[in-house]
């Protein structure tokens, strides 16, 4: 279906009704039918889909197929809770994303307005959807709202997050557009650029998690935003695995090297950092395109021209830092003999170029490249490092450089984004990592996995908040309710297994505080220390790992280097190197006192809007664990004070491939999500209750007066439900309250809404009429007045003109008939003359023509009579012929069959024996004939009559007789 046909279908019938093509059809129809047996057959659900998204540079960015799940068949409404405290709370939908890697074109301004005032539920399930529930909450209940969006990597959780912001940004926006709504979309190209990277399941994974805050005004237009990021990814700053790339702005760079010359940037193969995945282009993605638009973003979030350089200046200089090449060398070291040691070639040309772009001393960072300094407690020593330290030391200052400028960047971001006046609410939107486990799992998959943790919590609580659980089934007891008990999953002891006291990241820091700790030493602590948690178990095979029963699955860790990105430590003399060059944006990055984030692990990073100071002893620096922890704990305290909405992404297939589907993968993703585990737990249980007065005071509107005994309140619930609920298990009555099924209390307050609009028209209609009447009975007697005069006035003028026009047409008309007739007579004259000429040139062409035809008539039939006559002999001839061969050919046969039968004896006695039999009866007529005769002839009895008898001679004396055989 064409975008043209699906607009218009969203305008005319308020839904989104898709005619799905074969292969999402199917798509469909496969998890519906794997969802069915572990649903249950006994749970209602309303599973929906709609085509998604105009892709934007990377396979990622394709637009989504989302299905919504709710245990609600008639509406997608949130139901409403009446606790003892008459509180109410909503249920938060989660919408369910697919991923169909294929470009669909419903998430443009149109669909946006399609969406815009419409409840949950009355259109197709949308990321649109979700966006206009939170916006409709933030202005009806004035409470921040959160967009938590989830999924593993390549699932469309940036996509997703993206045209979230974009629905804001058109809803939320000034009658006349504002920079602020043009700033808010600004953000995303530069951080795809600058955060974003092609992995071997994503062409465009964000490798990092942010927060962002769209701050609204008491108009509810966007009065300004603010970021915080989570787990940046250094380590690719430095290393890509095969068939991945580098952050998507150094490949933009060496697109545009031909703009920036005086980087001395080259093709992106010929830098280490860049060519070692050996997949360095995108399928149909221009980096040079791209650039031009972080370009274009930069500028519009207040980058100034010398900021921008100074940023392209420091990204080049980290690739030529990559590039600087660190050999073997021997060190003499006094009093001790030679010893290992490294180098750098005075020629290097790019630690030249190092030093060049970031103004600072080349024979400085050509030693502090190589050497580290030593301090005890009296003197200072200065030791040579190996190879293998030296390159693991300048990778560090690449990645340390990278995350600063990292953060600095979103700082100026939101300087840009910052509120133009005071903030009323905000809308928050989460895109972050999902679960992650694959063959090696080192440090950054534990901090990503104990991020999912922390938010299945938060989702689990949510969850909680609004279904049955604990409290809820002894309140089932206590009021008679027949129900099974419910059985849940609680993943708090993982939590406290990894973040308590003696726990995992409590013994890691205490190891990292060890002079000598080693990650050999730690893995013996956590198997002495963790063995008590049912969640921690040693690892099969090995003492270096370690196994953790995550929520989603069971991941083995390995501790090689959990210590050393724990520490995430850097040579204090290479920063001091960079601190003293000129280069005025580093000098700013790395300030003492001016630390924009806490400290993160390589896939790690947290909020560069709120600046958090550091002190600068080593001893009293927060390891990345904690620091960690402790900005887990302030989004999770954030994100509990918002009403969650919440957004799953799922991968349908690992290769890629536009709407292939993978059931198995599928249902592997909703469990790990908790998105069944949530859809089992609304079906069985009554997450919403009403004392039987206060639902009678609610929907007294939907029953008749006769149906009320006030007398007995339960009787008169029985009726009101009894006429509008027909299946009688989606609610249940105890002995002070009714109990409902989730979704049936919302479709009760869509009647009850129906009802009270009917009524309020009513009333609207009759008051209107009577303002209407009065209004227009005063406008009617001054309208009269006008009209009597006007008209007056205008008939006058009207008869003058008239007379005027009569007289102007009848001069007009004699005029007119004069010039036509003479020009008639002169047309005619001349028409006449060239007819007569013309008829008779066509008279004689005509006579000539058929004089010719009948001429050729007269040939043409005797030349065919002739040739039809020849015919006809030459064909008679032949047929005479044909018939002579033919009836000779049948003669001969004949004669030959005559022939043999005469000389056959049996043929001679037939033959003989029929001509007696007629002789006989000849005889026998020729006797009867003479007898008659005679009889005559006696009569008259004539003399010379003679017998018969005597002038008969037997046949067989008669010589021609046919009896006598030759």
């Amino acid at each position: 279906m064409t975008g043209k046909r699906l607009l218009t279908r969203l305008r005319n019938r308020k839904e989104l009704s898709l005619s799905l093509p074969q292969k999402e059809q199917q798509l469909y129809s496969d998890l519906k039918s794997r969802l069915d047996p572990i649903l249950g057959s006994s749970t209602n659900r309303n599973v929906e889909e709609v085509r998604s998204s105009t892709p934007d540079h990377f396979q990622e960015n394709s637009s989504q197929t989302t299905i919504s799940f709710s245990a609600n068949s008639n509406n997608f409404e949130p139901d409403t809770i009446s606790s003892d405290e008459d509180t109410k709370k909503e249920r938060s939908i989660v919408l369910v994303a697919i991923n169909p890697y294929d470009e669909l074109p419903i998430y443009g301004s149109d669909t946006i307005w399609a969406y815009r005032g419409q409840a949950m539920g009355d259109l197709e399930p949308h990321i649109f959807a979700v966006a206009e529930e939170a916006y409709t909450k933030l202005e009806r209940e004035q409470k921040d709202q959160a967009i938590i969006v989830s999924g593993e990597s390549g699932a469309g959780k940036t996509v997703s997050a993206k045209y979230a912001m974009r629905y804001f940004a058109t809803v939320g926006g000034a009658s006349t557009e504002t920079q602020v709504e043009k700033k808010v979309l600004a953000s995303s190209p530069i951080m795809e650029a600058i955060g974003n990277a092609k992995t071997t399941r994503n062409d465009n994974s964000s490798r990092f998690g942010k927060f962002i805050e769209i701050h609204f005004d008491k108009q509810y237009h966007i009065q300004g935003a603010s970021m915080r990021t989570y787990l940046l990814e250094k380590s690719r700053v430095v290393f890509q695995a095969p068939d991945e790339r580098n952050y998507h702005i150094f490949y933009q760079m060496c697109a545009a090297r031909d703009q920036l010359k005086d980087l001395h940037l080259d093709h992106q193969d010929k830098f280490h950092y860049l060519n070692q995945g050996e997949s360095s282009d995108i399928e149909d993605v221009s980096d040079m395109k791209t650039f031009q638009e972080t370009l274009e973003a930069l500028t519009l979030l207040g980058f100034s021209a010398r900021e921008q350089v100074d940023i392209f200046r420091i990204m080049a200089a980290i690739l030529h830092l990559g590039n600087v090449k660190i050999v073997e060398a021997t060190v003499d070291k006094a009093g001790s003999g030679d010893s290992d040691g490294s180098a750098i070639a005075g020629e290097d040309r790019h630690l030249a170029i190092l030093a060049e772009l970031l103004e600072l001393d080349i024979q400085e960072m050509r030693s502090w490249l190589c050497h580290r300094k030593i301090v005890s407690m009296k003197e200072v020593f200065f030791k040579a490092m190996t190879v293998r330290e030296a390159i693991g030391a300048r990778d560090a200052l690449a990645k340390h450089i990278y995350a600063e400028l990292f953060n600095w960047i979103v700082l100026v971001i939101n300087k840009a984004l910052e509120n133009t006046g005071t903030s009323q609410r905000f809308i928050g939107v989460l895109d972050i990592y999902g679960f992650e486990t694959f063959e090696i799992n080192s440090f950054e998959q534990f901090c990503i996995n104990y991020a999912n943790e922390k938010l299945q919590q938060q989702f689990n609580q949510a969850s909680r908040r609004t279904h049955v659980f604990k409290l809820e089934q002894e309140e089932y007891l206590k009021e008679e309710i027949e129900w099974k008990l419910i059985d849940f999953y609680d993943n708090q002891p993982c939590i406290d297994l990894i973040e308590t006291k003696l726990g995992i990241l409590d013994l890691l820091d205490e190891e990292c505080r060890m002079p000598k700790g080693t990650d050999s030493s730690w893995v013996e602590k956590l198997y002495s220390k963790c063995t008590k948690w049912k969640h921690f178990a040693k690892a099969r095979f090995g003492t270096t790992a370690f196994l953790i029963h995550h929520f989603a699955d069971n991941v083995t860790y390995q501790s090689n280097g959990f210590l050393e990105k724990n520490r995430d430590t850097v040579m204090e003399d290479q920063i001091n190197v960079l601190k003293n060059g000129q280069n005025k944006l580093i000098r700013k990055l790395f300030k003492e006192n001016e630390i924009k984030n806490l400290k993160v692990p390589t896939k790690v990073k947290v909020s560069a809007a709120k600046p958090s100071p550091v002190s600068s002893s080593k001893q009293h620096k927060k390891t990345v664990g904690s620091q960690f922890r402790d900005s887990l704990n302030m989004l999770m305290g954030t994100l509990n004070a918002t009403t969650p909405h919440y957004v799953r992404c799922i991968k349908p297939n690992d290769e890629k491939q536009a709407f292939e589907y993978n059931p198995m993968r599928a249902v592997q993703q909703l469990r790990a999500c908790g998105v069944l585990e949530t859809i089992r737990i609304s079906a069985a249980g009554f997450p919403s209750r009403w004392t039987y007065a206060d639902f009678f005071h609610r929907y007294r509107v939907l029953c008749k007066y006769k149906d009320i005994m006030r007398n007995n309140m339960k009787a008169t619930c029985d009726r009101i439900l009894g006429n509008i609920i027909k299946e009688n298990d989606k609610y249940q009555f105890g002995k002070t309250k009714i109990f409902f099924r989730a979704g049936q209390v919302a479709y009760l307050e869509k009647l009850r809404a129906d009802k009270l609009k009917q009524c309020c028209i009513i009333i609207q209609k009759q008051i209107r009429m009577f303002i209407c009447r009065k209004r227009y009975l005063r406008m009617l007697q001054s309208i009269k007045s006008l009209q009597r005069h006007a008209r007056g006035f205008l008939a006058r003028r009207r008869v003058y003109h008239m007379r005027q026009k009569r007289a102007a047409i009848t001069i007009q008309r004699h005029v007119r008939g004069w010039l036509k007739r003479v020009q008639f007579t002169r047309t005619r004259r001349c028409i006449q003359g060239i007819q007569k000429h013309a008829r008779g040139m066509l008279a004689r062409r005509r006579y000539k023509a058929m004089l010719y035809n009948h001429k050729a008539t007269v040939i043409q039939k005797h030349v065919r009579g002739w040739l039809a006559r020849r015919h006809c002999l030459e064909k008679r001839q032949k047929i005479v012929i044909c018939q002579s061969a033919v009836r000779r050919w049948l003669a001969r046969r004949r004669f030959k069959e005559l022939k043999k039968e005469a000389k056959s004896v049996e043929h001679v006695k037939k033959l003989n024996k029929g001509l007696e039999n007629k002789i006989i009866s000849l005889q026998q007529k020729i006797g009867e004939l003479f007898s008659n005769i005679k009889r005559d002839t006696t009569q008259y009895d004539p003399p010379d009559q003679i017998p018969l008898s005597e002038t008969r001679g037997s046949p067989r004396d008669q010589p021609n007789s046919p009896l006598s055989v030759d």
